[in-house]
C-alpha cells in the first residue's frame, strides 16, 4: 500500500507540475522518474543507468519514425493536400452531407498531422461549407473535430499510439490494423453526435471570415493521399506476412517485404515520395518545410523518451510488482489502462502525454495480468488511446482550438465537443473489450 501511495504522489506531481506550475512534461517526467527511483529503494547509479537506458531504448526505434511522420504532416499542411482531400469527399458525398465529408477528411488527415493543426488547416473550409450549405458550423466543426481526434489517439504513425507501442513493445503494424477497426465505430459515434445533437446550435459565419484561396497549385487527390497510404500499406503488409498463420518461406520476397514494411523504411519511402511530388517555389522552401517538421517533432520525441525512462525506472523497482498485484485484484483487465489514461487525460489535458505516461505505468503490469501476446499488447495500446480521448475540456489546447475556430462560446463547446469525446472514449473501450473477449 505504501508503494501505491508513492506512485500516486508522483502522478500528482506530474499533474500539478504540468498544469499549475507550467513545468514542461519532459522535465516533469524526468523528475518523477528520479523520485520514483529513490522511493523504490534504488541506489543512485542504478537510477541514472535506468533513466538513460530507458530513454535511449525507447527512442532508438521510434524517434526517426516520429520525425518522418511529422515531415509528411507539414508538407500536407503547406501544400494544400489536406484541403484537396476535403474537396474530393465533398464532391463524392454532396453538399448536404458536408458533415460526413469533414468527418472522413479529419479521420484521414490526422494520421500524420496533429489534430490541433489539422483542425486549424481545415477550419476555413469548414466555414466555407457553412455558407454554401447552411449546415450549422457546430455540426461541421464537431464532425471534423471528432474525426481528427479518433485517428490521433488510435492509428500510427500519429506520435501518441506510436510511442505507446514502442514503450509497451507492441507490433506497430498490428496496432495500426486493430486501430483502424476500433476507429471506425468511434468516429461514427462522433459523427452521429454532431448530426443529431449539435444541430440544435445554429452557428453561422460572416462572409468576411472566409478567405479566398488560390488552389491552382494544390496537389491532386492521389498526390495528397499517397504519402499517408504508402506507409500504412507497407507496414500493414509486413505485419500480415509476419503473422504466425501466414506460411511464407524465408527468401528474398519475404525479407524485402519485412524490410520495406519496417516503420522507419515505410515512412522514409512516404517522405521521399512527398519531397519529389510536392510542388514548391524553390529548394529553399522545401528545406524550410522539412526544418519546420523537425522543429515541431522535437518536443514530442523528448516527452516520449522521458516516458520510456519513467517506465524503465518502474521496472527496476519492486514498486511495479506490488502495485501490479494490487491493481490486478481489481480484476478489470483491459479496462485498467483506459481508466488510468482517462484520469491523466482529464487532469493533464494532453492526450499524447496521457498516452505516454500510462504506457510507462502499465508496462510492469503486463506479465502479471497475462497480456503478453502481440494481440494483447496491441489492444492495451488501444485501450490507453481510448482513455486518452476521455475527455477534452478546458485544460486541453484542442478544446480551445475547436471552440475558437468554430465561433463557439465555452458552454456550447463543453456541451458539443467535450461530451462528444466522452461518448467516443466510452465507445472505444466497449469495442476494445469485445475484441479482447473474442481474440484473447
Amino acid at each position: 500500500m505504501t508503494n501505491l501511495i508513492y506512485l500516486v504522489l508522483v502522478i500528482v506531481f506530474i499533474i500539478i507540475g504540468t498544469t499549475r506550475l507550467k513545468i514542461h512534461p519532459f522535465l516533469a517526467l524526468l523528475v518523477a522518474s528520479l523520485a520514483m527511483g529513490f522511493f523504490g529503494g534504488l541506489d543512485s547509479l542504478t537510477i541514472i543507468n535506468s533513466l538513460t537506458e530507458g530513454f535511449g531504448q525507447t527512442l532508438k526505434n521510434i524517434g526517426i519514425v516520429i520525425a518522418l511522420g511529422t515531415i509528411i504532416g507539414v508538407f500536407m499542411e503547406k501544400s494544400g493536400g489536406a484541403n484537396t482531400i476535403a474537396e474530393y469527399f465533398l464532391k463524392l458525398f454532396g453538399k448536404n452531407k458536408s458533415h460526413i465529408t469533414m468527418s472522413i477528411t479529419g479521420f484521414i488527415v490526422s494520421i500524420p498531422v496533429f489534430c490541433d493543426s489539422g483542425f486549424i488547416i481545415l477550419s476555413t473550409l469548414n466555414k466555407a461549407l457553412n455558407r454554401r450549405t447552411g449546415i450549422s458550423l457546430a455540426v461541421l466543426s464537431i464532425a471534423l473535430a471528432t474525426g481528427l481526434y479518433t485517428t490521433h489517439v488510435f492509428i500510427p504513425p500519429t506520435p501518441g499510439p506510436l510511442a505507446a507501442a514502442a514503450i509497451i513493445g507492441a507490433d506497430v503494424g498490428l496496432v495500426l490494423i486493430m486501430g483502424i477497426i476500433v476507429s471506425i465505430p468511434v468516429a461514427i459515434v462522433g459523427l452521429m453526435w454532431a448530426s443529431f445533437y449539435c444541430s440544435k446550435f445554429n452557428i453561422n459565419v460572416e462572409m468576411s471570415e472566409i478567405e479566398d484561396k488560390n488552389e491552382s497549385s494544390s496537389p491532386s487527390i492521389y498526390q495528397a493521399l499517397l504519402p499517408i497510404f504508402i506507409p500504412i500499406i507497407l507496414i500493414s503488409i509486413k505485419s500480415i506476412v509476419e503473422h504466425p498463420s501466414i506460411q511464407l518461406d524465408e527468401g528474398i520476397i519475404r525479407s524485402s517485404i519485412v524490410f520495406i514494411g519496417h516503420p522507419v523504411v515505410a515512412l522514409m519511402i512516404g517522405v521521399t515520395y512527398t519531397l519529389i511530388n510536392t510542388k514548391v517555389s524553390s529548394s529553399t522552401e522545401r528545406f524550410e518545410w522539412v526544418s519546420n517538421g523537425l522543429l515541431n517533432c522535437g518536443s514530442i520525441i523528448l516527452i516520449t523518451g522521458a516516458g520510456g525512462a519513467f517506465g524503465h525506472i518502474l521496472r527496476a523497482t519492486d514498486i511495479s510488482a506490488s502495485i501490479g498485484q494490487y491493481l490486478i485484484e481489481w480484476n478489470i483487465g483491459i479496462v485498467l489502462p483506459f481508466i488510468i489514461a482517462a484520469f491523466l487525460k482529464t487532469a493533464l489535458g494532453s492526450s499524447t502525454v496521457a498516452i505516454i505516461t500510462t504506457a510507462a505505468m502499465i508496462v510492469p503490469l503486463l506479465d502479471p495480468m497475462g497480456y503478453t501476446s502481440s494481440m494483447a499488447r496491441s489492444l492495451i495500446v488501444l485501450s490507453i488511446g481510448s482513455g486518452a480521448m476521455t475527455v477534452s475540456h478546458l485544460n486541453d489546447s484542442y478544446f480551445w482550438v475547436v471552440s475558437q475556430f468554430s465561433n463557439m462560446d465555452t458552454t456550447t463547446a463543453l456541451r458539443c465537443h467535450t461530451l462528444a469525446t466522452l461518448l467516443q472514449g466510452i465507445t472505444g473501450i466497449i469495442v476494445i473489450s469485445i475484441l479482447s473477449f473474442i481474440l484473447l
